[in-house]
């Protein structure tokens, strides 16, 4: 579940007034920050007699119809608390239902199918004496309103969805600088695992590296000499992707990042990022010059979770979220999110931050905190360790490592190490 706090292109300084459900349509994409939400339940906070546009959160429709009315109840609690939380409560929310016919399906057909759900949604926000003022069916290019009676403004056949680019939210978007991604599925689609050779060749490289780390873990001594290779190795390889600029095709990029990376780096990093400590450190790669590539890094290695492995996904892909978060990336870290949240619902980072997000917290405010941790640890190591020189964090590419990795090659895609058996998820972790 995900949301924004305000629609950007309010904040280039142009007020941008919709008049009816098909501006409020064609908006939806902009209000999400720049990707369409496929196969979603989007609910807005309306504020005022002008009727200013304020949180906003998103659902992955659930599969049961029977999950309706307890999920209606759940959302319409967490945007009208959240919104009161911070000194406006709503006086109305716009509901959006996403979904594309299945196949067979026509489009009129999945908006009967979600009239339940709608009407659900309405009796949630009724409950909270907050009125649904407008409550939409977008399916297969065409909008539907669950609220409007008329037919010369809502036909029963549906009103085409306007050509991207052209509405007036599209203009106003343009003006503040924010682009279309496209859909949330194709967002999600950059994180997805490869099939054939590589896949499993990458989960033999899992297999190899929980068959060396899984013992060293369980020893406390060893724990810790794990979580300082797990750093030193990603920040080597945060380094490496840093010396090859990114490219503005998305999936031309994420091949090449592939190609940096050896199946048995990959796998030690992501089975020592199942530490939570280990994790928590990763996380002070959020700001600057290192944010980019470390974004690139959490992206290939949630790509590197393969078959057995796709639950270890929730660690790179909860980091992904913070960092695409913490430098302003929305719909990436919605993606990202969403997606660590499906491999593991009940994984407690990705939790928190989708809260945050919820809230409307500033990603400021974890920063400040993982600066404060990084600066008290080196403070005690500095302590301990008198007239010797500190390492001053994550440092990509730094001389970090005390010894490479046993089997670890320094680049491509090809390495591996054999033998080894299938492990599960290890360490202090847990679900956190």
């Amino acid at each position: 579940m995900t949301k924004n706090s305000e629609p950007s292109p309010s904040s280039a300084g142009e007020q941008v007034t919709l008049r009816g459900p098909a501006e409020l349509a064609d908006a939806l994409p902009y209000l999400m920050g720049g990707f369409h939400p496929d196969d979603s339940v989007v609910m807005v906070a309306v504020h005022g007699e002008r009727g200013r546009f304020g949180g906003r959160l998103r659902l992955g429709i659930p599969g049961d119809p029977a999950e309706w009315p307890g999920v209606s109840g759940r959302l319409a609690r967490c945007l009208v608390s959240g919104s009161a939380e911070r000194g406006v409560r709503p006086d109305g929310i716009i509901v959006f239902l996403c979904q594309d016919p299945a196949e067979g399906e026509t489009a009129r057909e999945v908006v009967e199918r979600l009239r339940p759900l709608s009407q659900a949604l309405r009796l949630a926000c009724g409950a909270l004496d907050v009125p649904v003022l407008e409550a939409l069916c977008l399916s297969g290019g065409r909008f539907w309103s669950y609220c409007c009676p008329d037919p010369r403004c809502c036909p029963e056949d549906g009103t085409p969805l306007a050509l991207p680019g052209t509405s007036v939210m599209a203009a106003a978007a343009a003006y503040a600088g924010i682009r279309a991604r496209g859909s949330l599925r194709e967002l999600e689609a950059g994180f997805a695992p490869p099939a054939g050779p590589a896949a499993a060749e990458q989960e033999a490289a899992l297999d190899a590296a929980a068959a060396e780390l899984v013992p060293r873990i369980l020893e406390e001594a060893g724990r810790e000499t794990v979580r300082e290779e797990t750093i030193a190795l990603a920040g080597v390889l945060i380094g490496r992707l840093a010396g090859s600029p990114p490219s503005p095709d998305r999936a031309g990029a994420d091949a090449r990042d592939d190609a940096l990376l050896a199946h048995d780096e990959a796998a030690a990093v992501i089975l020592g990022l199942q530490d939570r400590t280990a994790r928590d450190r990763a996380a002070e790669w959020m700001e600057g010059p290192e944010a980019g590539p470390a974004l690139r890094l959490w992206r290939a290695l949630a790509r590197r979770c393969v078959g057995a492995y796709a639950e270890h996904a929730a660690a790179p892909l909860t980091l992904a979220g913070w960092v695409a978060w913490s430098t302003g990336d929305e719909p990436e870290a919605r993606a990202a999110l969403g997606l660590a949240l499906r491999a593991d619902p009940e994984y407690v980072f990705a939790r928190l931050l989708h809260q945050g997000a919820n809230e409307g917290v500033d990603p400021e405010v974890l920063r400040g905190c993982l600066r404060r941790e990084r600066a008290a640890r080196l403070a005690a190591a500095a302590e301990a360790r008198p007239g010797r020189p500190v390492a001053t964090g994550p440092r990509p590419g730094g001389r970090t490592a005390a010894r490479p990795r046993a089997g670890t090659r320094p680049s491509g895609p090809g390495g591996r190490r054999s033998g080894g058996r299938r492990a599960g998820r290890t360490g202090t972790a847990g679900r956190e």
